[in-house]
């Protein structure tokens, strides 16, 4: 029999520290989120998924980000998701900010992937039930479709909003002209765009040389970067080169070739400046990214929640400037 889960009382003791406002919008993120993009699938332990979204929860991590194929396999961490309402959150749920995406490659055939109004409609459903949810609370188009009409995209967003399946719309990775326009469509219909989602970090800057979060501070967009310590190289894993068992070292989503001689002077360099400041490394980069214009919340992903613990500090950490890097 699973044990009951009883939420820390003291959870929101941090709010003022911990919260920002997402964009113009009426809604609050933890400045940390939680996503679920590793560690929460079907092939990973479910109790320790439970322990580390009781920490997150507990210590005032609202938000849990997740998408229709994260796993693995597909589908299997929003099934986890569902059983984490149905075993301990249910009680909880409009005190949880849960978003879900569309957009890669989820089913067989010519309606299981991009941007197409079949797509995305057909995909929330099947993510509403895996999650044991009648709504979410952020639905994203995953990433952008040269292909398909921006329109029909964009006027799915609004339909799936207006049918009550999602509150808030949000987009990932689509670039700066194809923002502008979704931004311009959305509050043309009265569902303005909440937030986008990109890859920021010490090691690839690519959104703010485009313009994207200095569009989105200027406009009431909310930012959320995702891949915050570029899957584990902005940490102390890597500075003496490819540890066993690594993320590296099993070569799936982080490549070894990566790991250049430059890359590790640079990283042990980094690793030197959040020793002076009293940080980790990661500490750093997460407090870095926060630190930027535009910015509201940094998703992470945990394997645990001793690791969780660690990269929630940055909450705390100084601000500093990108002459002290």
């Amino acid at each position: 029999m699973k044990e009951i889960y009883s939420a820390d009382a003291a959870r929101y003791d941090d709010s003022q520290a911990l919260y920002r406002r997402c964009g113009r919008s009426g809604v609050m993120l933890p400045k940390i989120s939680l996503g679920f993009w590793h560690n929460f699938g079907g092939a990973d332990p479910y109790e320790r998924s439970r322990a580390i979204t009781h920490y997150a929860f507990d210590h005032g991590i609202t938000h849990f980000d997740l998408a229709n194929n994260y796993g693995p396999p597909y589908g299997s961490a929003e099934e986890t998701m569902g059983n984490l309402m149905k075993d301990d959150f249910g009680p909880f749920r409009d005190e949880l900010f849960i978003s879900t995406k569309a957009g890669y490659d989820m089913w067989q055939g010519p309606y299981g992937n991009w941007g197409s109004r079949k797509y995305l409609f057909a995909s929330l459903d099947q993510s509403l039930r895996r999650m044991n949810l009648d709504y979410v609370d952020l639905f994203y188009s995953h990433r952008y479709d040269p292909e398909t009409p921006l329109e029909e995209t964009l006027q799915a967003l609004v339909d799936i909003v207006k049918s009550g399946k999602a509150l808030y719309i949000g987009i990932s990775r689509w670039p700066l002209e194809a923002l502008k326009a979704a931004d311009q469509y959305l509050k043309a219909r009265d569902v303005p765009l909440l937030i986008y989602q990109g890859r920021l970090n010490l090691l690839d800057r690519e959104p703010q040389t485009e313009g994207i979060p200095d569009y989105c501070a200027d406009n009431g967009i909310g930012f959320i970067s995702f891949s915050p310590l570029a899957q584990g190289l902005l940490t102390d894993r890597y500075l003496h080169g490819i540890p066993e068992g690594s993320r590296m070292a099993h070569a799936r989503f982080l490549k070894s070739d990566k790991l250049t001689p430059e890359l590790i002077a640079y990283l042990q360099r980094l690793n030197s400046i959040a020793t002076t400041r009293n940080e980790t490394l990661a500490e750093m980069a997460l407090a870095w990214i926060l630190n930027q214009k535009g910015i509201t919340s940094v998703l992470v992903g945990a394997s645990s929640t001793s690791q969780l613990e660690k990269n929630m500090k940055c909450v705390h950490a100084e601000p500093f400037s990108d002459s002290e890097i």
